[in-house]
């Protein structure tokens, strides 16, 4: 698995649970940009819409080789999953508050590019001091041992 984009950002902002691995579609231009490295899902989150999941924000730079068409950037792009996954997470947003996030961007065994999505909860900012205490905690006991 080569990982491509890790949204470390959504972990301090969000406590996420239920990751799940979603296809997503692309243009063959925007594949080979992912494939260089130029995709960041920094801001981006999903959106729920008749029933079909779309990652909204996420970032992937056109490619410089192609001459003549180019695709938006930050253009709304599907997301591939089951019915029955959909239909779980439209359930958690509604009822009870949640957000969905992507988490990371990578290739999979196949060589596909997949989005690891999650539901989030909000942190408070008392819990986000918490978390950068932990991880400098952690960071010492690294350093003296």
């Amino acid at each position: 698995m080569k990982v491509i984009s890790n949204n470390k950002k959504a972990f301090f902002d969000f406590f996420v649970s239920d990751l799940v691995e979603a296809g997503i579609v692309l243009e063959g231009c925007e594949v080979k940009s992912v494939r260089a490295g130029g995709a960041s899902l920094r801001d981006s989150f999903v959106v729920i819409k008749n029933g079909e999941m779309f990652l909204k924000n996420a970032y992937i730079k056109s490619y410089e080789k192609t001459t003549s068409y180019k695709p938006d950037e930050r253009k709304t792009r599907k997301l591939l999953l089951n019915k029955s996954e959909i239909l779980k997470f439209e359930r958690m947003v509604k009822e009870k508050g949640f957000s969905i996030v992507a988490t990371k961007i990578y290739f999979n065994k196949e060589n596909r590019v997949k989005v690891e999505i999650g539901l989030a909860k909000g942190k408070k900012l008392y819990d986000k001091r918490a978390t950068l205490k932990e991880k400098s905690i952690k960071r010492d006991i690294e350093r003296f041992s």
